[in-house]
Formats: C-alpha cells, structure tokens, sequence
C-alpha cells in the first residue's frame, strides 16, 4: 500500500519513476539486511532530480534521486490496555493547503501544527477546517468512537490517505462485530466521543484520553480501541 500511495503521489505532481513493486521490494530488503535487520522502519523519498539553475516549471531531461535510509523504531504497541501510553492532544485550525491528500515533503504546515500542540505539552494536534470538520491529526489520522461505532473522516483533498487508517477500517469491517462510518466529524462529536484515536505506521492505533485538558470519554483507555488493536494486530503483515 505504501509503494501504491507513492506512485500516485508522483503521478499526481509529474515525476515519472518507472520502477516497478520488485525494484521497490528489493531495496527495501537490501537496505533492511546491510542494517541489521531487528525492529526497523523504511523512509523512502523521491524528489525530481537535479538541475543547474533555480526555475520554477518542472525542468527537462533529468532523472528523478531516490534517497532511502533505515531507521530503528520503538516496539509495536501491544493491545493491552495495561502496557499501552495513552496520548493527550490539542487542536487548531487547519490552515495547510488544499493538496492534503498528497504525500510530500513540503510539511511546513503539518510542522507548525504539531509544534502548536508540542509547545502546549500535547503529543499530537487535531485539525479542524473552516467549518469546524475534523480533517486529520499533523502526522496521523484521526477516528473516534460514539455508542460502539467507530467514526472517521471521509478522505478528500484535506487528508492523507493513510494505510493504517484503511487498515484499520479493513480488518473492522471484515471482523463484522463493530461498526464502521467514514463521514463529516464535528467539532462538536470529537469532544463529546467515547473514544478518540490517531493512526499512523509507527504509532499504528494510539489512544487519546485528553484533548485540549479535557477528560475525552471517562478519561480511560476504551475496550474498542482494544477490540481494534487485537485485530489490527493480528492482521497488519497480510498488507
């Protein structure tokens, strides 16, 4: 899934890379052995390639630089509600721009968010657009949970489609015991949610039990949230 999002990314900005899944899978193993190996995340990064003066159009007749290194990442989180570190977040107005949805490096957005909710002590800041609709988190995605169904956001041009996010919606709906919606999330439900998540690779489903100080549901970890991470769990390396 991630070699599939990045390939449209670089379709949807106009670089042509033509490696296939195999040139990817064979780096990503190359480097994964020549480290080590062990508890390991990958960092893949395209960019246009190289020219000899500064222009705004794309340039001509260049090759695109791949740049790809390994980096060690702390254990998966373990889906106990005993043994996993609760999150606490603030929020802000989401002022990035209308191309969410694609995955760059041009995050200085995503940056100034989450240094809003870092300065204020938080580990993550939800996002809220002009209508007062939840978008995403500064690095994740965002769900929450209201009388047993999970929630999240409807993907658009305001947000990332995450894997973990589509994971999780998978092995949901394919488990069949809990409700899943992708819709408009107010302002108003988050606050008043039973439960709150972000998702991303490296922190796979990490629950929130305080948002901006206040206390989300009765302030504890939530038995769907646990339902979740057992099955994302069980099923995460079948991606």
């Amino acid at each position: 899934p991630h070699i599939a999002r990045m390939k449209s990314g670089l379709e949807a900005i106009g670089i042509q890379l033509d490696w296939s899944a195999e040139d990817w899978a064979q780096l990503c193993n190359r480097l994964i052995v020549e480290n080590g190996a062990g508890n390991l995340g990958l960092y893949l990064h395209v960019t246009r390639g190289t020219d000899n003066k500064r222009f705004h159009a794309f340039p001509k007749n260049i090759a695109p630089t791949i740049f790809a290194y390994t980096f060690e990442i702390a254990p998966p989180p373990i889906a106990d509600k005993s043994k996993v570190k609760a999150k606490k977040v603030s929020t802000s107005r989401d002022l990035r721009w209308e191309r969410c949805q694609i995955k760059s490096t041009a995050l200085l957005g995503n940056v100034l968010h989450f240094q809003h909710g870092y300065e204020q002590g938080s580990d993550e800041t939800l996002l809220f657009n002009a209508d007062n609709q939840l978008t995403e988190a500064s690095a994740c995605n965002v769900f929450i949970v209201k009388d047993g169904s999970v929630i999240t956001p409807l993907l658009d041009n305001q947000k990332l489609p995450g894997i973990t996010r589509q994971i999780v919606i998978d092995v949901l709906r394919n488990d069949g015991q809990i409700s899943v919606e992708e819709r408009t999330v107010t302002m108003d439900e988050v606050a008043n949610a039973d439960e709150v998540w972000i998702t991303s690779s490296s922190k796979e489903i990490a629950p929130i039990t305080e948002i901006d100080g206040k206390p989300v549901g009765d302030g504890n970890i939530g038995d769907i949230w646990l339902a979740a991470q057992t099955l994302y769990s069980a099923a995460k390396f079948d991606y």
